[in-house]
């Protein structure tokens, strides 16, 4: 696997999925349609890296088990959700391999498997699970600018033929979340001053998203900004000229950003 890898020479592109509710993974919407379209289009991946804003840990980790477990990490939900297995394999070799070529220490966790961040959105753009995945952990005790520098040094892997894939929400607030009504006019207007920095690639703006709009908007858009992270790894593995295309650029439940983007 790992000389296949290797000898891979096209740049495959990079990508950032706003993933949003958990019950994307069964349920057939406008945001679900665009990712399985959004797989079919993509060049075939030699094997994927997710950088899910459901894994935080304290320093750096890549998993590396040969097949990851598929991770339910919420509640309160159906069992037909709970049921769901994304039955993929891993490439443990390939985790030996970028945990040795990143400058910080990396831990590869053989036992930690995909949680819903990775497999909700990889079940609908690879659907035969066929594609190995791995997963980088996020340390949120890094800065923006320090994630940022992590993603750079992710970028190789993709003249390797792998895909990177970050998945979170670039407005995220659950805790007023509602089944209908528009988005809070706080989140349309934060995810379109995301929108038109990325279409800039003035990437510098985005990392100081707290002075994006506001602080007092940005704090409503991300009590906490784990769903935010994700991004900042992206926008390092991207280079200053690849094109970028936006897609699923709208806001489900009044305070989830379904933003997702493409680099390359």
């Amino acid at each position: 696997m790992l000389e296949r890898l290797n000898n891979a020479s096209s740049r495959m592109p990079a990508i950032f999925v706003g993933h949003g509710s958990p019950m994307n993974a069964i349920e057939a919407t406008d945001y679900t349609r665009q990712w399985q379209q959004w797989g079919q289009r993509l060049p075939a991946p030699k094997a994927i890296l997710v950088v899910s804003a459901h894994w935080l840990t304290y320093g750096t980790a890549i998993t590396g088990a040969a097949m990851p477990e598929t991770i339910h990490d919420f509640g309160g939900f159906p069992a037909k959700l709970y049921a769901q297995q994304y039955k993929v394999p891993g490439v443990p070799e390939l985790a030996q391999q970028i945990a040795a070529a990143l400058e910080q220490q990396v831990i590869v966790d053989e036992q930690r498997g995909l949680d819903h961040g990775a497999w909700s959105v990889l079940m609908h753009m690879y659907p035969d699970a066929d594609v190995p995945v791995l997963q980088l952990s996020i340390d949120p005790r890094l800065t923006p600018q320090q994630q940022y520098a992590l993603g750079r040094q992710l970028r190789p892997l993709r003249e390797q033929g792998i895909l990177i894939v970050a998945s979170g929400n670039v407005v995220h607030n659950l805790r007023v979340m509602r089944f209908d009504g528009p988005a809070y006019p706080w989140a349309q207007e934060f995810t379109e001053a995301i929108t038109q920095k990325l279409q800039a690639g003035d990437d510098a703006a985005i990392l100081d998203y707290q002075h994006l709009v506001s602080p007092q908007v940005a704090q409503m858009c991300h009590p906490t900004d784990d769903h935010l992270q994700p991004l900042f790894y992206l926008l390092g593995a991207g280079y200053d000229d690849e094109p970028r295309q936006l897609f699923n650029n709208s806001i489900d439940l009044r305070a989830i950003a379904m933003l997702s983007l493409q680099i390359g």
